[in-house]
């Protein structure tokens, strides 16, 4: 028993003017660099979270403690 194979469906979106646009998807690699830099940033973010003024800290004094104090505490990381 053949089956046909129906072409494959391409979402469209409506404008303003009433007309349809088809939707394209985003190839991997105009995504990826963007992946990359948020999730470095967000490593970096993570550390002052929940390891700056420790013992690997990059900055001496309070000031990063206190601006980050409650954040800690939200993502269950001690801090005293």
């Amino acid at each position: 028993m053949a089956e046909s194979i129906a072409p494959p469906v391409v979402p469209s979106v409506t404008t303003g003017a009433g007309a349809t646009a088809p939707v394209t998807p985003l190839p991997l690699r105009a995504v990826l660099p963007w992946a990359v830099f948020v999730g470095t940033l967000m490593l970096v973010l993570f550390y002052f979270v929940g390891a700056e003024q420790g013992a690997t800290s990059v900055f001496s004094g309070e000031g990063v403690h206190e601006w980050v104090h409650d954040g800690r505490h939200l993502l269950g990381f001690p801090c005293h």
